[in-house]
């Protein structure tokens, strides 16, 4: 059984439509597609209806914003209600973070002598209530101020550029306690990739663990190299958390992330599975259920 975790729709910075995702990840021989977008759950009904169709297997996730000082963590949180209030206020405010640095964001562009406008972000972003640095990234694109997201991220928009502008993010024990209080799994994403490995450190990842109640960690991914990944499958190991591997694909968005390029083990998705039904019990939430054909 080949399992994919982590992958974006164009409901947020992905650019495959939600069917179209599955569709994909049926011809890439994917037996079960994690939909987890940005902060947004909007495409889970449709990918539900599709990953019927295809006759494959969806589990409903969101990739939570979160950050450690002014440092970007991400969270997966697999199979909670993103109708449970405190949660959905949480994720409304980080994409209102999202979408109100945009305007900051070109206004440093332009300083900078690069002619794009809120106008042709929002452009880039149709369909998605998660609006944020990849649209502007895609807006530059069709300037011809760049050659792709890479490039405008490298030159403009990751933390440390200069049209970069800092937005709300939920600090990650606070997140983990709201995913588990709406019958959630909450899993750290590529807890060692881009800049978060210098505030996830060992210690950490225990004090999110016997502090908050995190369940897992994504070990096999883009991101990590072989000793990253070793690494950190020991710590998880350690902690009793579940491992997971996934693409954390954004179709033409990202290079290098086609869809099953890394996968979770079966026997890893059935302990998410047993915790997701436990956490489920124990909430007053009304989280979704896995589909599995």
């Amino acid at each position: 059984m080949r399992i994919d975790l982590h992958t974006h729709s164009n409901r947020s910075d992905g650019t495959d439509p939600v069917p179209e995702l599955v569709a994909h990840a049926r011809a890439s021989g994917l037996d079960v597609l994690g939909l987890t977008d940005h902060d947004t759950a909007d495409g889970w009904v449709e990918g539900r209806e599709a990953a019927e169709a295809e006759g494959i297997g969806f589990v409903p996730g969101i990739e939570v914003s979160c950050r450690v000082g002014t440092t970007s963590v991400h969270l997966l949180a697999y199979l909670a209600d993103p109708a449970y209030p405190p949660l959905a206020g949480e994720l409304a405010r980080v994409r209102e973070g999202r979408s109100g640095r945009v305007p900051a964001m070109i206004a440093r562009l332009n300083a900078l002598g690069v002619a794009i406008t809120v106008e042709d972000v929002l452009a880039e972003a149709i369909g998605t209530p998660s609006v944020g640095r990849p649209h502007v990234a895609d807006a530059l694109v069709v300037a011809g101020a760049v050659a792709d997201r890479k490039e405008a991220f490298d030159r403009y928009l990751a933390e440390g550029r200069p049209a970069h502008v800092q937005r709300y993010a939920i600090e990650p024990g606070r997140a983990i306690e709201l995913v588990r209080a709406a019958g959630g799994i909450p899993v750290v994403a590529h807890p060692w990739g881009r800049g978060s490995r210098q505030v996830l450190t060992a210690d950490m990842i225990a004090r999110l663990v016997a502090d908050h109640g995190l369940a897992g960690l994504e070990v096999d991914h883009q991101d990590h190299d072989a000793a990253d990944r070793a690494a950190l499958r020991e710590i998880a190991t350690g902690l009793g958390l579940i491992v997971t591997g996934s693409s954390d694909h954004h179709g033409l968005g990202k290079t290098d992330h086609d869809l099953g390029v890394n996968t979770t083990a079966p026997d890893q998705f059935e302990a998410l599975l047993a915790r997701a039904k436990a956490s489920a019990a124990a909430s007053s939430a009304s989280p979704p259920e896995a589909f599995l054909p």
